[in-house]
């Protein structure tokens, strides 16, 4: 008999649609930003690129943070932090404030995902419940990487670019209330356990770093001073920190975790994930709004099947679970993603219907709802409630810096378009980036595939 999952659950579900909606809300618009506050072709970028920067360096401190110094405290004040930082962002005059605010975001998110994913891993038992939870969730998530350009665009055209900030305000204060009712306090912490400050201060350094030339390097060369000592000084911090945590009494990345095979699948698929279908609505948004010259309102409204889709494919990727298996439900969503990527790089023309574009949408859609439950499944199944907060911070990192690559990487292979690119050439772009994105996947169903077939070969 199934066990209601509660009202604690809406609560982290809310949660994690406020990251996702935070990351993605953005991008309609960004125009009007961009005309309201000044900002040049260059630094508008930097509206998207503060938060991500800010978000994949500070994950593994914020797992850390929610595992040493309590869950519901950590969700709390990552909400609070939200709030406030909405509130400046609404009221911003100047592009420095507003980057400034988005990069304060970053670092709630960083505190808010662990948070809220080890609150899971720790309040519903390993299986069944788990998994259920993990789809609610995660329908929030994934759905709210498409659902955040629909909301975007009507608050818009409705109220003009603050209201996207505004908008977070009352919800986030609503997440700190809630957090604070429902979830179990912390206990006392153990004085015996290391927060690692050293490991900490290198791992967030060298991450952020790391972003940031991912971010950074695409528009401005490689070879420039900035992302060359920036890349010297990332590398030479994560260096120092592989050295931090072997010397380590507690270290902030425990050893136990990297022998940890569901994890390590983990890690890759979500990795792999921010590479390719995290980057679809980036190229979609373009499409919808330079090449077919749709307002934010309609390109909102064009973002709302893909939206129900990925939440139908978080529940049936759950339900999937128990009947394959997480490897084999991860290899099957894949396939459907990298299907449904290549049929939509195919229906991408000038001059095309929407309706066109719907089996490409549908497929990439419901395949990305499945491997976005799988992986957060295959993340926490087997690892210990002390180490639930580090191991969702390792996954949550993981996807944070594979989508930087990967978008980094789509975007040279599609010729360096941008929010200001135009033409035929945008548009052979966008197609092009949209059929590499099919290929990735693809590569990552073969190879999640061939390491099932090599382990069960050895695996009892």
């Amino acid at each position: 008999m199934r066990h209601p999952l509660g009202l604690p659950l809406a609560v982290l579900a809310l949660g994690q649609l406020v990251i996702s909606l935070d990351y993605n809300i953005v991008y309609v618009a960004l125009p009007d930003i961009g005309a309201g506050l000044g900002f040049s072709d260059h630094d508008l970028q930097w509206v998207v690129s503060a938060y991500v920067v800010a978000t994949g360096g500070c994950l593994l401190l914020g797992g850390r943070a929610a595992d040493l110094l309590g869950r519901r405290r950590m969700f709390v004040v990552a909400a609070l932090l939200y709030a406030g930082s909405s509130l400046v962002g609404g009221l911003a005059q100047s592009p420095g404030v507003l980057v400034a605010v988005r990069a304060v975001q970053g670092i709630g998110g960083s505190l808010l995902f662990p948070a809220t994913l080890s609150l899971i891993g720790t309040l519903y038992e390993e299986g069944r419940d788990r998994n259920r939870a993990l789809a609610v969730w995660g329908a929030a998530g994934a759905g709210g990487l498409c659902f955040g350009s629909l909301l975007g665009g009507v608050l818009v055209e409705a109220f003009g670019w603050p209201s996207v900030f505004f908008v977070n305000v009352p919800v986030a204060g609503a997440l700190a209330v809630a957090g604070r009712l429902l979830f179990p306090a912390d206990g006392p912490r153990d004085r015996l356990r290391n927060f690692d400050a050293a490991g900490a201060l290198t791992a967030t350094g060298g991450v952020t770093l790391l972003v940031f030339v991912l971010v950074r390097a695409p528009a401005e060369g490689w070879a420039t001073p900035t992302v060359l000592v920036s890349a010297v000084l990332s590398l030479g911090l994560l260096a120092l920190f592989g050295v931090v945590e072997r010397r380590s009494r507690d270290p902030l990345l425990p050893t136990r975790l990297l022998g940890h095979r569901g994890l390590l699948t983990a890690l890759g698929t979500a990795a792999l994930f921010g590479a390719t279908f995290s980057s679809v609505p980036y190229f979609l948004t373009l499409y919808f709004r330079t090449v077919r010259g749709y307002g934010a309102a309609a390109t909102g409204l064009a973002f709302l099947v893909p939206a129900l889709v990925v939440a139908v494919g978080t529940q049936a990727g759950e339900r999937a679970v128990s009947v394959l298996g997480v490897r084999r439900m991860l290899v099957g969503g894949m396939v459907l993603g990298a299907t449904g990527a290549a049929a939509l790089a195919l229906a991408l023309t000038s001059d095309g219907s929407y309706p066109e574009l719907l089996p490409g949408i549908v497929l990439l859609g419901l395949g990305q709802g499945a491997a976005w439950t799988g992986m957060w499944i295959a993340a926490s199944a087997g690892v210990a409630p002390g180490d639930q907060g580090v191991a969702s911070g390792m996954a949550s990192t993981a996807l944070q810096v594979g989508g930087a690559v990967g978008l980094a990487v789509l975007v040279a292979v599609a010729g360096g378009i941008g929010q200001n690119a135009s033409g035929p050439a945008l548009l052979d772009g966008i197609c092009t980036a949209v059929l590499a994105t099919a290929g990735g996947i693809g590569c990552g169903a073969l190879a999640l595939f061939a390491r099932h077939r090599s382990t069960g070969r050895t695996t009892p």
